[in-house]
């Protein structure tokens, strides 16, 4: 097995770059100016909780919880001198996992260039995460190097990689690290908001209703876009407030985000709901994809629904609510 030691690569693009598109482009990709372009499958990302690997107790009921994803931890929620039980407590973990569950694993490693990186990669060859979550990303090289790194080892398109933007470094190079995402073999998929991080390297200060981060927060949610990412909003320190943190949610949904990074069981539930599907979306995408299936409608890039004018990207984004209602569907008849 090769050594995790190249990590630290000049800052220069990997020959993939040339190659910008990962797959040739499909309904709902950049095909044309007004089109999303996306590169990866649908998935339920509403509610995403953060497990120290180094709680066995909280690995063990992490399993029974309704969340969309479980972030497991070894970074920072885990003691220098415990990182190394924790990479063989997670492994054990995942050895006795149910792999048929739809609840997506993804492992947070240490920085790869770091004293832990390449242990916590070797992990995650072991353990076979469906995601690896890059700490402190700052630019492109960061995530492009991991995914050379694993395709040297011979890993397949999974594990995804997903980018924690969480210092003032990334949210300049936001837009070029989001591309990392249309790049063949770049594998990310997801951008994640560390606001704690953030907070302390800017000074911005901790304000309900996060009033000076909104700009900042935006900016991530259109650089994922543009890239066909999804975007994950911030932690919620307090945990025990559950109604400020369901109006951060809601908050966060406005804004375009998928869901939530959360650090506590009582905030799945919350964080299911404000990032579920909206009263009555799910009627309204319905009437949008019947009256495009019209025979009179064929072909046509607007249809008149009710006295208003309905595009094919609306269309676009009925069917992506209408999978992500099956979704939701299949999770909870499951559970």
């Amino acid at each position: 097995m090769a050594s995790v030691s190249h990590l630290a690569l000049p800052r220069i693009w990997p020959r993939r770059r040339a190659n910008v598109l990962a797959h040739p482009a499909e309904p709902g990709q950049k095909g044309e100016m007004n089109t999303p372009f996306r590169n990866h499958p649908l998935r339920l990302r509403r509610s995403l909780l953060s497990v120290p690997a180094s709680n066995a107790r909280a690995l063990e009921k992490s399993a029974t919880l309704a969340c969309d994803g479980i972030i497991f931890d070894l970074e920072d929620s885990v003691a220098p001198e415990s990182k190394a039980a924790a990479r063989e407590a997670l492994k054990q973990h995942f050895a006795g996992l149910d792999r048929a569950s739809p609840v997506e694993r993804i492992i947070r490693i240490n920085s790869p260039s770091g004293s832990d990186g390449p242990a916590d990669l070797e992990a995650v060859l072991a353990c076979g995460p469906n995601a690896v979550l890059l700490p402190k990303v700052c630019e492109p090289q960061d995530v492009l190097a991991v995914a050379d790194w694993l395709a040297d080892q011979g890993v397949d398109d999974s594990p995804r990689l997903w980018a924690m933007i969480e210092t003032p470094a990334a949210m300049l190079n936001l837009a070029a690290i989001a591309e990392a995402g249309r790049t063949s073999g770049g594998r990310l998929d997801c951008l994640v908001v560390g606001l704690n991080d953030l907070r302390l390297a800017t000074g911005i200060a901790d304000v309900p209703g996060r009033p000076f981060l909104v700009p900042l927060l935006m900016q991530v949610v259109v650089a994922a876009r543009a890239s066909g990412l999804d975007v994950i909003d911030s932690v919620h320190n307090g945990f025990a407030d559950i109604g400020a943190f369901g109006a951060e949610c809601e908050q966060g949904r406005q804004m375009g985000f998928d869901g939530k990074m959360l650090i506590h069981p009582a905030q799945i539930e919350p964080a299911n709901r404000s990032y579920g599907i909206q009263d009555g979306a799910a009627d309204e995408a319905r009437a949008i994809v019947s009256a495009f299936a019209r025979p009179e409608n064929a072909g046509k890039g607007a249809v008149n629904l009710d006295g208003r004018m309905v595009e094919r990207l609306h269309l676009d984004q009925a069917e992506r609510l209408l999978a992500k209602v099956e979704l939701i569907a299949k999770k909870e008849n499951r559970t």
